[in-house]
């Protein structure tokens, strides 16, 4: 199948390469010629693990492909998807400038019947508005579709080739024996393509990731209280997480959630139900427990060594909003950061794959950037974890603890057992144990 995808960010690059992976002749447009010129050359934007192998394979084998150029990348395209950004507004509410213009230039490139995506979350209400948008500059034939995406960062590849499920929402049967053609392939196994109508199929990504991150912020709710009456917030999870009408799944207490999706979808969700005279009372206290929350590690800082931080100097492991990524947006890591410099603190930070990120768009060289972990160790005062890599579950304690000024570890995400850190003449602080 022919399939243009516009937009090569997080997820219209990942789903373009994995539709081409799974044999389909793919065109990704992007107005930005920098990032075009770099794809051509194999120098992907974002990090994502395996994104980089499938990519140059399919690029070789002349599968997929990359332009500025609508009219290239758009024609004779059976199915095109929206894949840019909606940022949120100041209000909450998913800025649509970015799809409407997508939606507009697609029009204009159309050479004959073709099913426009909306790959991008988008609010209710979009598929309507991408169709009026469009309206106006072709006389071809088209219908609008809604496939929202539920990709993982740092599993995303795996999360599209072999998807929990599929929601698309359509009103033309046309256009769903289209999509069911595409996506046949990636569902083999069994999981389902649920087909409904698309204002659902609009609701439900935002409606998965509001209730994702409610489970973490009740779970943050109950770390605190754990704090407070003597109890150990990993024993309540595994006695929630067993009764199978709960689950064991994002239940795990630590300092705030982030990243691109949860942050945006609970405002962009709070948001349409105010425009419509609904208060979601619920999300709105999911949002706050999760700015309160990013605050934690902080204040038990504070508790520890004082308000006025001069003189102290912190090693920080983990700057992304969670492992395998290098994402930052919304990360508990920037409250972090900004909380201990502003009471006067330096920092030495390590990330595996984000530091570039840390320097060039958010912290600059108000902090150092350590080429190892235990280089960010030498001569703080503490160690702050605040992203759960897997190289910093098992580090060498007694290698930590020489390069430590005093040997007191901060853990935003309870990775390390508290009992064995005292035994070794540590100071720990956890999440709600």
């Amino acid at each position: 199948m022919r399939i243009a995808v516009v937009g090569t960010g997080y997820v219209g690059l990942v789903a373009g390469t994995c539709f081409a992976e799974s044999g389909n002749n793919v065109v990704c447009i992007d107005i930005d010629q920098k990032k075009i010129d770099g794809l051509k050359q194999g120098v992907i934007p974002i990090y994502e693990p395996g994104l980089k192998e499938l990519l140059e394979r399919n690029v070789h084998d002349g599968r997929l492909s990359f332009t500025t150029s609508y009219a290239e990348g758009i024609a004779r395209a059976q199915v095109v998807f929206i894949a840019v950004g909606t940022p949120p507004g100041e209000d909450g509410s998913a800025d649509l400038r970015y799809v409407l213009d997508a939606a507009r230039s697609i029009a204009k490139a159309m050479t004959g019947y073709t099913v426009v995506v909306d790959k991008s979350t988008v609010p209710v209400g979009t598929a309507k508005k991408v169709k009026e948008a469009m309206r106006g500059h072709t006389q071809h034939e088209f219908d609008v579709v809604s496939n929202p995406e539920f990709l993982k960062e740092g599993a995303a590849i795996d999360d599209f080739l072999k998807p929990d499920r599929v929601v698309i929402g359509s009103d033309s049967k046309r256009a769903e024996e289209v999509m069911d053609e595409l996506y046949s392939p990636f569902v083999r196994t069994g999981n389902p393509i649920l087909h409904m109508d698309v204002a659902s199929a609009e609701l439900t990504k935002y409606a998965a990731n509001a209730m994702l991150a409610t489970r973490i912020s009740f779970m943050n709710e109950i770390a605190n209280i754990c704090s407070r009456v003597g109890a150990h917030v990993d024993m309540v999870r595994k006695g929630i997480g067993s009764d199978d009408r709960i689950g064991p799944r994002f239940l795990f207490a630590g300092c705030g959630y982030g990243g691109s999706c949860f942050p945006k979808d609970v405002k962009a969700i709070v948001r349409t139900a105010a425009e419509r005279g609904y208060t979601f009372r619920i999300l709105e206290a999911v949002e706050e427990v999760n700015e309160l929350q990013k605050r934690v590690l902080v204040d038990m800082i504070h508790a520890h060594f004082g308000k006025d931080l001069k003189g102290k100097h912190f090693a920080l492991w983990g700057l992304s909003f969670k492992p395998n990524t290098d994402d930052m947006r919304e990360a508990p890591a920037l409250e972090i950061v900004e909380g201990l410099l502003a009471a006067g603190a330096t920092i030495t930070a390590y990330d595996p794959v984000a530091m570039n990120e840390a320097r060039h768009r958010h912290f600059g060289d108000r902090i150092r950037y350590a080429e190892v972990p235990m280089g960010a160790l030498q001569g703080a005062d503490a160690l702050v974890l605040v992203t759960e890599w897997n190289e910093f579950r098992r580090p060498d304690f007694d290698a930590v603890k020489a390069a430590l000024r005093q040997p007191v570890v901060f853990d935003g995400r309870n990775v390390y057992p508290r009992a064995s850190l005292e035994k070794l003449g540590f100071t720990y602080y956890g999440i709600g144990c």
